[in-house]
C-alpha cells in the first residue's frame, strides 16, 4: 500500500519533495491509464484519492516542481485507439471530492463566502460508480455519444450507446431544447456483473475487477451486438447547453423524465448544509440495497445562474462536490496463499485469511488476482491486511499495515513452476496471468475441460459433472472424447454407481450426439469462444470441418470475431491432441454439421454484407436478421470480398470511401428491401 503521511511530507527536504512529486505523477498517471484505458484498476479509489491529495499538497507547498503532465492538472483520459474521436461542445470536467464532512462544511462555507447569505438550494444525488458518457440530441433525435475521453475530446461510441436500452433514440413530447448534451453514467448491475465474470473465465478471459471496469470496458467494444447483450443501464445526471429552459438543474432533470431519459429517482433538492448532511446519513445503509454500486452523493449548487457565478477551476466546477462513502473494510490475517489452477491453465492466487465479518458475510479467501498485485501490495506472510468488498461482491486484499508485519516475515513470492503437475510457468505477452502450458498433462485442466465439455450449456450432458473425477481417477477416461467409449460393466465398478445410474449416464452421452453444432464448439472450449461466439460460427460455417479449415481473414470476416478469436481458435485446431479427441469423437458417432434453416429464400445467394449507419424502417439488429433470412452473410469490414453496403443515415465516411475505392455497390435501406422483396 502506499502510504501517505502529511506530517512527514512537510518534514521533507525539498529534494526529497521533488523526487516525492515526481513518482507520484508517474505512479497516478501509470494507475489512470490503467483504471480508465484499460479499465483495469490497480488501486483502490480510497488508496487512489488519498495519493492524489498528496501531490497536490506537495505541489502547493512546491509549485517549482510541479511536472507538465500532473494529474492534479487535468482529466483522467479514457482516449483509446480504437475509436474516432470527437470533440465535446463543452468541457466534461471531474469532480472535486472528500471523504470528510468537514471538507463539506468547508464546500458550504466557501459557497458562502462567494455568494453571500443567498437563499439558495442544493440538488443531492447518488454518486454511480460507473462510466460517464456525453450524449448529444438534436430535434429529439440522439445523434451522438461519446465517452469523457480527457474532458476536451472523447471517443465515438454512438453505435454502443444506442445498444443501451434505457437510452431512448427519439425523446418524447415536443418541448425539449432543439440541441443540448446530456452526461450521465453508464452501468452494469450486479447481477449482469456475476454472469458475465462466470461466462468470461469459462472462456479462459480474465474476470473484471468490478462492475464499474465491466461497464467501462463494455461501452469500448468494437462489436455493438455484445454491449446490447451486456444489458448496461444509465443514468442522466447534467445538462450542457448554451440556454436553459428553467434555472433549477433539479427541475430541468425532472422534465428530463417526461422526455423519456433515465433519471434517477433518488435525486433531492435541498435548502442548507444539515439538510445535506441527513441526506448522506441517509444513503450510508440505503445504497447497499439497490442493485448497482454507488459510492457516494454528489451535491451540487441547483441554480445554473449561481453556478455560473461560481465558476470552474482547470479541473473542477467550484459549484459541486462528491462526497464518498469510505468502503467498508475489515482487518485481519494473512496465513497462506494457494495457487490455483484453472480450465485455461491460468494461475490465480488466493489468500487465505483469519475469518473476519465483512460486509454482511465472513471472509475466509480473497482473490490477490496476479503477480503484479502481490509485488503493489509488498504482501508477506503473517502481514494483518486489509480486506474489503469490490462492488459489494468480490473479498479482495487492498492494503497491508506494515507497522504489524512480524519480525523476519517472508515475501509472498509468485510461483514459477504449476503447483498440480510442476511445469514451468508462462506469461503471455499484454496479460497480467500466468498460465501452466501442459493443458493435457495437468489434471485440473484436464478435468476442467471434461466439466466444461458436459456442463449445461455445452453438451449436456446429466450425471456426468459429478463422476468425472471418478472417471478420471480409475482411468476410464483421460480426455472428454473417452466418454463416448465408456462401458456399463465399467461405470458400476465405481463407488455409490449402480446399473440404473450407469445406463442413464449411458443414454444421456449417447443423445449427446446429436446435440446442436454450437454446443460442440462451445464444449470444445476453445479460449474466447463463449456460448454466443459458437452460435455465430455454427451459424456462419455450417460444420465442424469448415470452421477447422477456415484462415484468419475468413474468420476475421465475420461480424463478432476480432483478431484475438480467430487467433485462438486457429490455435486451438494446430494442436495435435485436439485434432486426436476430436476424430474421436467423430469415430463415435458426434453429429458435426448443423441442420441449415431454409429460411424464405435464397435471394441474396450467400452475398457478404456490411452494414453502416441508422436506418429508418428496421434496426440494424433486424436488418442482419433480414440478410441471414434471406441468404446472405453478414460482415463486419469491407474487404474486396464484400459484395454490397447497406448505407444508412451517419454512415462513417471511411467506409464509404472505401466502399467506392473497392468497386463495393452501396445500396440505401429502400433499394435493399426492394432486392429481398418486401418493398
Amino acid at each position: 500500500m502506499y502510504k501517505t503521511n502529511q506530517a512527514k511530507s512537510q518534514a521533507m527536504t525539498e529534494q526529497q519533495s521533488k523526487e516525492r512529486i515526481k513518482f507520484l505523477t508517474e505512479k497516478i498517471n501509470e494507475f489512470n491509464y490503467k483504471y480508465y484505458v484499460e479499465a483495469n484498476p490497480l488501486v483502490p479509489d480510497y488508496e487512489y484519492d488519498k495519493l492524489l491529495e498528496e501531490l497536490k499538497q506537495l505541489e502547493q507547498q512546491y509549485p517549482q516542481f510541479a511536472l507538465p503532465d500532473s494529474p492534479t492538472k487535468k482529466v483522467g483520459s479514457d482516449l483509446d485507439t480504437k475509436h474516432p474521436k470527437a470533440k465535446h461542445k463543452y468541457p466534461m470536467l471531474s469532480l472535486d471530492n472528500t471523504y470528510s464532512k468537514e471538507d463539506l462544511s468547508d464546500f458550504h462555507n466557501r459557497i458562502i463566502k462567494t455568494l453571500g447569505p443567498n437563499d439558495f438550494f442544493y440538488t443531492c444525488e447518488l454518486k454511480f460508480d460507473g462510466a460517464s458518457v456525453n450524449v448529444t440530441y438534436k430535434n429529439g433525435k440522439l445523434i451522438r455519444g461519446l465517452t469523457r475521453g480527457d474532458g476536451e475530446t472523447g471517443d465515438d461510441i454512438t453505435e454502443n450507446i444506442k445498444q443501451i436500452k434505457p437510452i431512448p433514440h427519439i425523446l418524447k413530447g415536443n418541448d425539449w431544447p432543439a440541441e443540448f448534451e446530456i452526461r450521465g453514467e453508464v452501468l452494469m448491475t450486479h447481477e449482469m456483473f456475476k454472469k458475465l465474470n462466470a461466462e468470461r473465465e469459462e472462456n479462459g478471459e480474465e474476470p473484471f475487477a468490478n462492475p464499474r471496469n465491466a461497464a467501462s470496458g463494455t461501452l469500448k467494444l468494437l462489436d455493438s451486438n455484445e454491449v446490447e447483450r451486456r444489458n448496461l443501464i444509465c443514468f442522466f445526471y447534467y445538462f450542457a447547453m448554451d440556454d436553459y429552459p428553467t434555472d433549477s438543474h433539479y427541475e430541468l432533470m425532472q422534465k428530463a423524465k417526461e422526455w423519456g431519459l433515465p433519471v434517477s429517482e433518488h435525486m433531492r433538492r435541498v435548502r442548507g448544509i444539515d439538510a445535506v448532511m441527513n441526506f448522506i446519513n441517509e444513503w450510508e445503509e440505503k445504497r447497499k440495497k439497490l442493485p448497482y454500486d454507488t459510492d457516494g452523493i454528489v451535491i451540487k449548487v441547483d441554480s445554473f445562474a449561481l453556478q455560473n457565478e461560481l465558476g470552474f477551476t482547470s479541473k473542477f466546477p467550484r459549484w459541486a462536490v462528491a462526497f464518498k462513502y469510505k468502503a467498508e473494510q475489515a482487518k485481519t490475517k494473512l496465513l497462506s496463499v494457494d495457487f490455483q489452477v484453472g480450465r485455461t491453465g491460468a494461475i490465480t492466487p488466493v489468500a487465505n485469511l483469519e475469518p473476519v465479518f465483512l460486509s454482511g458475510t465472513t471472509v475466509k479467501r480473497a482473490s490477490l488476482h496476479n503477480e503484479d498485485q502481490i509485488k503493489l501490495l509488498d504482501l508477506h506472510y503473517g502481514d494483518t491486511v486489509i480486506v474489503e468488498k469490490a462492488g459489494e461482491i468480490i473479498p479482495q486484499v487492498v492494503g497491508v499495515v506494515k507497522e504489524l508485519r512480524p519480525k523476519n516475515a517472508e515475501p509472498v513470492k509468485f510461483i514459477e513452476y504449476c503447483p498440480e503437475c510442476g511445469t514451468r510457468l508462462i506469461k503471455k505477452e499484454g496479460e497480467a496471468k500466468h498460465y501452466c502450458p501442459n493443458e493435457w498433462g495437468c489434471p485440473p485442466q484436464i478435468l476442467g475441460k471434461i466439466e466444461h465439455f458436459v456442463s449445461r450449456k455445452a453438451m449436456n450432458i446429466m450425471g456426468a459433472e459429478a463422476t468425472i473425477k471418478q472417471l478420471y481417477e480409475n482411468g476410464f477416461i483421460k480426455d472428454f472424447g473417452d466418454l463416448y467409449y465408456l462401458k456399463k460393466e465399467d461405470l458400476v465398478k465405481l463407488e455409490r454407481f449402480g446399473e440404473k445410474s450407469a445406463e442413464n449416464l449411458l443414454n444421456s452421452i449417447e443423445k449427446s450426439k446429436n446435440s446442436d453444432l454450437y454446443r460442440l464448439i462451445y464444449g470444445l472450449g476453445i479460449r474466447y469462444v463463449g456460448e454466443t461466439v459458437a452460435k455465430t460460427l455454427a451459424k456462419h460455417f455450417g460444420s465442424l470441418d469448415k470452421l477447422m479449415s477456415a484462415n484468419k481473414e475468413e474468420l476475421t470476416a465475420i461480424d463478432e470475431i476480432g483478431e484475438k478469436i480467430a487467433d485462438s481458435i486457429i490455435e486451438y485446431f494446430s494442436e495435435e491432441k485436439n485434432l486426436e479427441i476430436i476424430e474421436k469423437l467423430r469415430k463415435a458417432g458426434m453429429k458435426m454439421e448443423e441442420e441449415q434453416e431454409s429460411g424464405v429464400g435464397n435471394k441474396l445467394n450467400g452475398a457478404k454484407i456490411v452494414i453502416s449507419g441508422v436506418f429508418d424502417r428496421y434496426s440494424r439488429d433486424e436488418i442482419k436478421k433480414l440478410i441471414e433470412k434471406y441468404g446472405g452473410k453478414n460482415v463486419s469490414s469491407i474487404s474486396s470480398k464484400t459484395d454490397y453496403l447497406v448505407s444508412g443515415k451517419n454512415m462513417g465516411p471511411s467506409k464509404k470511401e472505401k466502399a467506392q475505392k473497392l468497386g463495393i455497390k452501396i445500396l440505401s435501406e429502400e433499394e435493399f428491401l426492394q432486392m429481398i422483396g418486401l418493398l
